[in-house]
């Protein structure tokens, strides 16, 4: 027998729809997930005219469980991302870098009749994590993948002694704050006005310096020179901007999902070294990591909470898109 759920797709109107769906019997190596809560991130937002199961930030409980799966069982609390399955034999997963597997299987480019909005998922073994007693779920689904967008920079490109800017105090950004000063390292943010300061200093950043209506950068005040420069803000940034304030071989991470194009000062980057680095979500190892590293340091998300129905979820969808969400939006069952 299949098991039955409902779901919240997109459509070629754009309106979110509630279907209800039957899943076919579960392959070997698939688990059945009885979700709990969605993140929504804003990648959710472009997919909302397509025929498709929304969300991939998900928290669930296992309800059952294909033959040979090992590594969970029915009832452990699990969560998923982006991706559903990679193939294991490219030269970046052999190379533990899974996360750019030019085979995988990813949310909105594969298996469309599976998402975090809906009542139960059928997953993969491979992608699934189990999340630390000590996390709540709605702390939980925006690392996912919003966490696991920040973590992967700081991981791989910050030693203790850096100082990394973070620009825009929203969905990605507190998580960077967070992340980044409980690692050790010194926090400056930029944000467009001063409206976000107090909480931004609360999460950990040392600086904080608004940046709306300043031409020139060099006249913020900065007290030293930015390492690393993580941008978080969803609106587009003239980098060109931030260059006076960056150290020789600083790095740059657009971390939003953005269209058009990205430029840049062309002497100026190879003069200073420059780098600008492309950066995707998190491998198996390092999402494993991220969930640890949080719960062990109390990284908290801030959330607004929403029912999973489909007023709900088209109310969330909407602040979303409005801009107004302050910062990631959690969706739930209980």
């Amino acid at each position: 027998m299949g098991l039955e759920c409902i779901q919240f797709c997109g459509s070629p109107g754009g309106e979110v729809v509630q279907k209800t769906f039957v899943h076919p019997e579960l392959a070997v190596d698939e688990v059945a997930v009885k979700v709990t809560h969605s993140g929504l991130c804003g990648t959710d937002l472009h997919y909302v005219t397509t025929d498709m199961v929304l969300g991939h930030e998900a928290i669930g409980v296992v309800h059952s469980i294909g033959s040979d799966v090992s590594s969970v069982k029915v009832g452990d609390r699990v969560g998923w991302g982006y991706p559903n399955w990679t193939c294991g034999k490219c030269e970046w997963c052999l190379r533990g870098e899974d996360n750019y597997c030019p085979n995988w299987k990813i949310y909105g480019m594969a298996d469309l009749e599976q998402g975090s909005l809906s009542s139960l998922s059928v997953r993969k073994e491979q992608w699934l994590f189990k999340i630390p007693e000590s996390m709540s779920s709605e702390d939980a689904a925006p690392l996912m993948c919003g966490g696991s967008t920040v973590w992967t920079p700081l991981v791989n490109h910050v030693k203790p002694y850096h100082r990394v800017g973070i620009v825009g105090i929203g969905g990605l950004g507190h998580l960077a704050i967070q992340f980044a000063a409980k690692m050790g390292v010194e926090v400056v943010v930029f944000s467009a006005t001063e409206s976000k300061r107090d909480e931004a200093l609360r999460l950990g950043a040392k600086e904080f310096y608004a940046t709306k209506d300043v031409d020139d950068y060099s006249t913020l005040g900065v007290i030293k020179q930015i390492d690393r420069l993580m941008i978080c803000t969803s609106s587009k940034v003239n980098l060109a901007s931030f260059y006076p304030l960056l150290n020789p071989q600083a790095m740059i991470f657009p971390l939003t999902a953005s269209d058009g194009e990205l430029t840049v000062p062309y002497f100026a980057t190879i003069r200073n070294g420059l780098s600008i680095s492309g950066t995707v979500i998190a491998t198996r190892f390092m999402q494993k990591k991220a969930l640890e590293f949080a719960a062990r340091n109390s990284v908290h998300v801030i959330a607004e909470k929403f029912p999973m129905t489909l007023d709900g979820v088209r109310a969330a969808m909407a602040r979303l898109k409005e801009g107004k969400m302050r910062y990631r939006a959690v969706l739930s069952w209980e």
